[in-house]
């Protein structure tokens, strides 16, 4: 449960065209998963994980967790961020069939700088 607090001290952070891939290292997780990111909107980034992968597990629409991404800056190459799970979906597209969207929103702290 989030307290209204902490809830309102991160907003989205405006430029998600900086990074190129994301990596998942959870507890309890076997594997160390990357995916290059998709962009779904100004602010939200997904990635497609296949319907089968063990990651699906230990994922839940609403999570919040500390992301490995893989910038374009070559002085910077490597942030971590704090990340919301927005949702997971099926994918019905023929192309596509077989993978599940996961739709990623990074927060950053209101007191943060960039």
């Amino acid at each position: 449960m989030t307290n209204k607090a902490e809830e309102r001290s991160y907003q989205p952070i405006k430029q998600v065209d900086q990074y190129y891939s994301v990596e998942f290292s959870l507890s309890g997780c076997a594997f160390v998963y990357q995916f290059k990111i998709r962009k779904a909107s100004l602010k939200e980034i997904c990635v497609l994980v296949r319907e089968d992968s063990d990651l699906l597990n230990h994922l839940k629409v609403g999570d919040i967790l500390n992301l490995k991404y893989y910038t374009t800056n070559s002085f910077r190459p490597v942030e971590y961020l704090k990340t919301e799970i927005r949702h997971i979906s099926k994918n019905d597209k023929e192309r596509l069939r077989g993978l599940c969207v996961v739709g990623l929103l990074i927060l950053e702290n209101k007191n943060s700088y960039n």
